[in-house]
């Protein structure tokens, strides 16, 4: 049985890898955003599908590798929605919810890991 913790970040994660799909589906048709758009979806909808193979893990050590992966695919997004921004694809306006929840979900992984990393075995 997963915990309040567990189902709410499973929903929020997926709610984030919706968000970067509408994204994608709204960019300019410019061959520099479609790239950097592809990059963006593969990675920001990769997050939920990690996370949900965590908690599904059959160690911890595989919880925590998962994890990382989610944090990974975190950064990542970040870095291309930084990048869509800075070389003006897009208004920094329209990805400030998208970057604040990408920010706000690597704060949560980060602690997550720590968290992990630190209880005996």
């Amino acid at each position: 049985m997963s915990s309040p913790t567990e189902h709410n970040l499973n929903d929020r994660t997926k709610k984030f890898g919706l968000r970067i799909i509408h994204m994608f589906s709204r960019l300019p048709n410019t061959p520099q955003a479609q790239v950097i758009g592809k990059q963006v979806l593969r990675s920001g909808t990769s997050v939920g599908a990690n996370y949900r193979e965590a908690f599904r893990g059959r160690s911890r050590a595989e919880f925590i590798s998962k994890c990382g992966d989610s944090l990974r695919e975190l950064e990542e997004t970040a870095y291309w929605l930084e990048l869509l921004v800075e070389a003006s694809l897009v208004r920094a306006e329209r990805l400030a919810p998208l970057r604040r929840e990408a920010h706000e979900l690597t704060a949560i992984f980060v602690t997550i890991l720590k968290r992990s990393k630190a209880k005996p075995s």
